[in-house]
């Protein structure tokens, strides 16, 4: 973890009270970032609340444009809608934004990145970073590592997703209809178009025209940008299952040149925050109650396909912790490589004032 040294900067935290919000002020004192002044904010409806965060109590404020005035650093997880509408107004006050709804990730003007595989995009930012989709967020560095090595000619994943990607609303139903049934009553369900528990439901988030869900849709896209692989084929099916926290994915992948399991193992362990789990002698493998509470990601299941001729074909299983690397982690560490490297809209602009001055 890089201890960032710099003066203190003002971080504003938006849907400070949300599950994701919540995992973001805790990353930030985790790891260290240097916080002059932290804003807690949310919608009027939660404004007034109070949050403990490092023996400090904070007021939540109301997330409105003026909140934002001395802001240098903006972490966003209040969905789409409203970052559409304060992302813009925080930048015009010179804070720098990362916004982790999918408000911004497919505009070519803004930056959509993940830490260890392209932070360069962040350079020359114009005030909104965007932070990809969490299933999206543990893919790519993996095939980060095979995209340099061998190249990707096909990639298709199948993701298993843990409730609380749809947030605390979600997390209380599972729970709920996990005791229901306990109790010998009937399961509700009001969050899924079914009931969760003990099922598994071939839909996260809404249908698009070409049958594919916005989810899975988000992960083809996003992956592309990321990647800068605008032609790479991939194809996407998710699926929501009832566990708490962590998303797993199954994933085949075609590449251009021949590679072994064992060099693939290699190169994923290479990575910063990948971890290779993988002994099937003792049914070593990721875990999605492992993976809770960690920023790393897991790699395991690493098996030739036999399907794809020449030795070209890869089978693995990638697992994380969707609140953390998914989300806030990667947020804050974008902050970390934005103060490293100096690259904060409204500090940089106060730092060129004073040495004029």
């Amino acid at each position: 973890m890089p201890h960032v040294t710099t003066k203190p900067l003002t971080v504003a935290v938006v849907g400070a009270t949300g599950v994701v919000g919540g995992t973001m002020i805790r990353t930030l004192v985790e790891r260290g970032f240097p916080i002059g002044e932290l804003r807690l904010l949310a919608s009027e409806r939660s404004a007034g609340q109070t949050i403990d965060v490092d023996r400090t109590t904070h007021t939540v404020i109301e997330a409105t444009p003026d909140a934002f005035h001395g802001v240098d650093i903006a972490l966003f997880s209040a969905g789409g809608e409203t970052s559409r509408v304060l992302a813009p107004e925080a930048a015009t006050r010179g804070a720098t934004v990362i916004d982790n709804s999918s408000a911004w990730r497919m505009d070519p003007t803004v930056p959509l990145v993940v830490s260890q595989v392209n932070p360069d995009d962040l350079q020359g930012h114009e005030g909104i970073i965007a932070n990809p989709n969490c299933s999206t967020m543990q893919l790519v560095p993996v095939l980060m590592a095979l995209r340099d090595a061998v190249g990707l000619e096909r990639v298709v994943v199948d993701t298993y997703q843990a409730v609380s990607g749809t947030g605390g609303k979600a997390i209380r139903e599972l729970r709920d209809q996990i005791q229901a049934h306990v109790d010998e009553q009937p399961l509700q369900a009001s969050v899924y178009p079914h009931q969760i528990a003990f099922n598994a439901l071939p839909q996260v988030d809404v249908f698009l025209d070409n049958g594919y869900t916005k989810e899975e849709w988000k992960v083809v896209t996003e992956s592309r940008k990321i990647l800068h692989l605008p032609d790479l084929r991939l194809s996407c099916t998710a699926v929501r299952v009832p566990v708490f926290v962590a998303h797993s994915e199954a994933v085949h992948i075609e590449t251009r040149d021949p590679i072994t399991p064992e060099r693939a193992r290699t190169l994923f362990a290479a990575v910063p925050g990948v971890v290779v789990q993988d002994d099937p002698t003792t049914s070593t493998y990721p875990l999605a109650t492992t993976a809770a509470g960690s920023d790393e990601i897991y790699v395991g299941r690493v098996r030739q396909d036999p399907s794809i001729p020449e030795g070209r074909g890869l089978a693995l299983w990638v697992v994380s912790d969707n609140l953390r690397k998914g989300a806030a982690t990667n947020a804050v560490q974008l902050a970390e490589i934005l103060v490293e490297r100096g690259w904060i809209t409204a500090a940089a602009a106060r730092n060129a004032a004073g040495s004029r001055a």
